[in-house]
């Protein structure tokens, strides 16, 4: 089968399409002849040697899809060949063809297109672990959601705001800001301007948020401890300004703040399981009924994978970037 690989991986990687073994499933692994694959952060790192994949994962880029089911191991129970799927996978999606694992995969959504659909696993599973199981995010609550015009950040304010939250987003640049108001966001703060925790306080009379969902890390992780409100909850996703800063922990205390911070790639079959049950109940209706939809930066055929990642290093995206097979 056609596969990318990674020539050089470090800061000058280059992706290259090569041929590669098809794989064959196992147990409960379901074989996807890949139509689409959605391109993530954590891709780029994994190229330059800063992300290896968990153990036992396809060293192939790539960590979610759509397409059309092939063949499917023995202990598979609910999927069948032609089936239109999307899924969530710990490595492989840059290929003709993938591995998923049963608990980790979803019927594609009824009127979405296989391009859009590879563009949605990630990003949502991510957005119901962190916001809804992690922080606990509650219909009324005032939810924090900084990088609103990256992919996870487009889902996450269209989720919040269809579950009855107030939802104020971070972004760069009018352009950014824009978006993130038209998808739903009640307040949105260009930082490249203004002081997100002033905003912040000011929008919520002195409240602050209830919960705060950031990917960026370095100073933001003082900076959410004075955004936050009372008993707010932080979950910190990834630390694109470094994961070292100096932080008054007093305020954690005297605001009784929850701090946390997950991944989701490396988390068990069983924990995939269950976001994807919470995500095919909960989310998926809302993609159906068009109360929720993709945003896609751009689409980039296989062959092309080095300028998709050129796109998302870049930072000018807005939403998800996909690969098309």
């Amino acid at each position: 089968m056609r596969a990318i690989s990674i020539r050089n991986p470090g800061p000058d990687y280059v992706l290259e399409l090569t041929e590669a073994e098809t794989p064959r499933p196992k147990g409960r692994e379901i074989l996807i002849k890949v139509v689409a694959a959605g391109l993530n952060r954590a891709d780029v790192l994994q190229a330059r040697g800063k992300y290896p994949p968990p153990p036992g994962a396809s060293p192939i880029l790539g960590m979610e899809v759509a397409g059309i089911v092939t063949e499917t191991g023995p202990a598979v129970q609910n999927f069948k060949a032609g089936d239109n799927v999307a899924a969530l996978i710990p490595g492989g999606g840059y290929a003709e063809y993938a591995l998923a694992e049963e608990g980790s995969t979803l019927l594609a959504p009824k009127g979405r297109s296989l391009t859009e659909a590879a563009s949605l696993p990630e990003a949502y599973f991510t957005v119901w672990t962190n916001l809804f199981d992690t922080a606990g995010l509650k219909p009324g609550e005032t939810v924090l959601i900084h990088g609103g015009s990256s992919g996870i950040g487009t889902a996450a304010i269209q989720l919040c705001k269809a579950l009855g939250c107030t939802v104020i987003a971070t972004a760069a640049g009018e352009k950014k800001g824009i978006c993130c108001g038209q998808l739903g966001a009640d307040c949105v703060v260009d930082y490249t301007k203004d002081d997100f925790v002033r905003t912040v306080k000011d929008f919520t009379g002195g409240q602050g948020a209830d919960v705060i969902l950031d990917m960026v890390g370095g100073d933001y992780i003082g900076r959410n401890f004075q955004a936050a409100a009372f008993k707010g909850r932080i979950v910190n996703i990834a630390f694109q300004k470094g994961a070292k800063a100096e932080v008054d922990f007093s305020l954690m205390l005297l605001k009784r703040l929850t701090l946390a911070a997950t991944t989701l790639r490396g988390r068990t079959p069983a924990e995939k399981q269950t976001i994807r049950d919470a995500v095919q109940s909960e989310v998926w209706p809302l993609i159906e009924t068009g109360r929720i939809k993709p945003v896609i930066d751009r689409v980039f055929p296989l062959a092309e994978a080095g300028a998709a990642h050129a796109r998302m290093r870049e930072g000018s995206h807005i939403g998800k970037i996909v690969l098309t097979v």
